[in-house]
């Protein structure tokens, strides 16, 4: 039998975790067997010789950027995944999985070997690799140097898709200001200018403008889902959703409204704006062309601590926005990311052993980044599984046919999982064998960060933790107060028109040309083949040849 990927309820698959104990059941009997794998792989080069070659131009394009989700996130994520059904999980298939062309990406920036999210969201949002702490200008930006803003700026795809007609969108799980979603619209020398109040007066006095202006000012956006209410509203305005924290006003010092501002320029165009997941759900996306929805004063909330009722999935907001934009006759552009980094530390002491959990008080980045960095891997996971299901969503509300899907990542983490275990072992679990030190450690670890803690000269007893509980903070090599980047390729994952450009090993920046040429955005405006054809060319050596490779296995058996 072939396993095929299936949705599970949102609820079950987040609460369905695998128990401290416990293991999934044992590899089937059928796997033991070598005409199992045969089948499989017959099937999979059945599926690649058959696959349509979408040569003609796209009317749509998807983006979708898991901040952080190097490939080892996405191997432990799918297991993770296949675990909460009640599988072993390695079998499983994700939804980006099933994406017929994969590519790598390197992600190094113009200064630096590991790169951060401005520089890479840069690359992958403008076609030009970039210097770290910068957004949508080129590597002739210093960070924080005003003065080389003019000049350097790079335009996106969503900038592009916009001035030839296209709807375009953002859904983030992070500040709408972020990093990755800023460089499709912005161009800054500090990639944290979110608010006015960010910005040095000397940078002010030379003409620079902060993330959230530009967000309202630079590129006609129709759709914003995110985070970040404060850095729109005058320093002091009570948040909606916290009116007594002091934390959560408003910080703007030029005591503007960035929501008013944005509302009021797109007077007769059914523009709306909401900051909770009831108001969302209201949304009639007959009636409602422009769409603003601020749901958390900063980042969004982590999957797994999210208000169900109060706030919106990343599955939510990417369909709200695909109905919206999909009203366009000539198309859309749209970016989601799924990415709180907080140090909020505090200190237990169980067993004589001291603990360091971070608490995270903010909301969801691309989520999956922000959990590595505090060193808790479920909620990197989790957040990957969700924002899977994202991508699975987009693929029912759109069609491989005229809509070119790509999804990849900035960067990865020095997250590892490893140690021998055996099929079937929890993620989140114990390898199988103590260590030298003759302690016992998780399958899971990190190279650095805030889960190096070592007590008297040795590191902590795992198993005298709960390894399982979704803030446990994996052991690390090396301390650091947040783990860090990593450096090596990340995966493109690609369907629909011109997917097939999508192969190799690419610059990163190359991911912005691909999507531009498949949907005949500047500056490849020539486009000779039907922009939204049906026609995709197949393959036609399919049945005969598999039926050869059949013969072939039998033979050499």
């Amino acid at each position: 039998m072939c396993l095929l990927y299936g949705r599970a309820p949102g609820v079950l698959l987040l609460l369905a975790l695998v128990l401290p104990g416990t293991s999934p059941e044992p590899a089937a009997e059928w796997e033991q067997e070598p005409a199992h794998w045969e089948h499989l792989a017959r099937r999979s080069l059945q599926d690649a010789l058959t696959l349509p070659l979408r040569a003609h131009r796209a009317k749509n394009i998807v983006l979708f950027l898991g901040d952080g989700m190097g490939v080892s996130t996405v191997s432990a994520a799918r297991i993770l995944r296949g675990q909460m059904e009640g599988r072993t999980g390695e079998e499983t298939l994700l939804a980006m999985d099933t994406f017929p062309y994969v590519a790598l990406s390197k992600t190094y920036s113009v200064d630096r070997q590991v790169a951060d999210s401005a520089s890479t969201a840069t690359a992958y949002h403008c076609g030009v690799k970039a210097n770290a702490k910068t957004v949508g200008l080129s590597a002739k930006a210093v960070a924080y140097v005003c003065n080389t803003t003019f000049g350097n700026e790079v335009f996106s795809v969503l900038h592009r898709a916009k001035a030839q007609g296209k709807s375009v969108g953002i859904v983030t799980t992070t500040r709408v200001q972020h990093a990755s979603p800023a460089a499709a619209y912005a161009h800054s020398v500090s990639r944290s200018w979110y608010s006015d109040a960010d910005v040095p007066s000397e940078a002010r006095r030379q003409g620079c403008t902060d993330i959230a202006t530009q967000l309202v000012t630079n590129t006609d956006i129709d759709v914003i889902l995110g985070g970040g209410r404060m850095y729109m509203t005058p320093k002091g305005t009570p948040d909606p959703e916290y009116p007594s924290s002091s934390s959560h006003k408003g910080d703007r010092k030029d005591k503007k409204n960035l929501i008013d501002i944005w509302l009021n320029a797109r007077k007769g165009k059914n523009a709306q704006y909401v900051w909770n997941k009831e108001q969302l759900n209201a949304v009639n996306v007959k009636t409602t062309d422009r769409l603003m929805g601020l749901f958390e004063p900063k980042d969004m909330r982590f999957e797994v601590f999210r208000n169900r009722t109060r706030d919106p999935s990343i599955v939510d907001m990417t369909e709200k926005a695909i109905e919206i934009l999909s009203k366009n006759p000539k198309g859309f552009f749209l970016f989601v990311e799924d990415e709180c980094l907080s140090f909020t530390l505090v200190l237990q002491f169980r067993s004589s052993l001291l603990i360091v959990k971070t608490i995270c008080l903010c909301a969801l980045r691309g989520r999956i980044d922000h959990g590595h960095h505090d060193g808790v891997a479920k909620l990197a996971l989790t957040e990957t599984i969700m924002f899977d299901r994202a991508i699975q969503r987009a693929s029912e509300l759109t069609s491989e046919s005229d809509t070119l899907t790509v999804v990849t990542a900035d960067h990865s983490h020095v997250f590892t999982f490893g140690g021998n275990t055996p099929r079937g072992n929890p993620i989140f679990g114990l390898a199988p064998k103590k260590a030298e030190d003759n302690l016992p450690y998780t399958s899971i670890l990190y190279a650095n960060g805030p889960g190096y803690a070592h007590v008297n000269g040795t590191r902590g007893n795992v198993s005298e933790m709960d390894y399982f509980d979704e803030e446990y903070m994996q052991q690390a090599a090396v301390p650091l107060e947040s783990e860090t980047h990593g450096g090596e390729d990340v995966t493109i994952y690609a369907k629909g028109p011109m997917a097939h450009l999508f192969h190799g090993v690419k610059e990163q920046n190359y991911v912005a040309h691909a999507m531009a040429y498949a949907a005949c955005l500047e500056p490849y405006t020539n486009c000779p083949l039907n922009l939204h054809g049906s026609g995709s060319r197949k393959i036609t050596l399919s049945m005969s040849l598999v039926s050869i490779t059949g013969v072939f296995w039998l033979v050499v058996r």
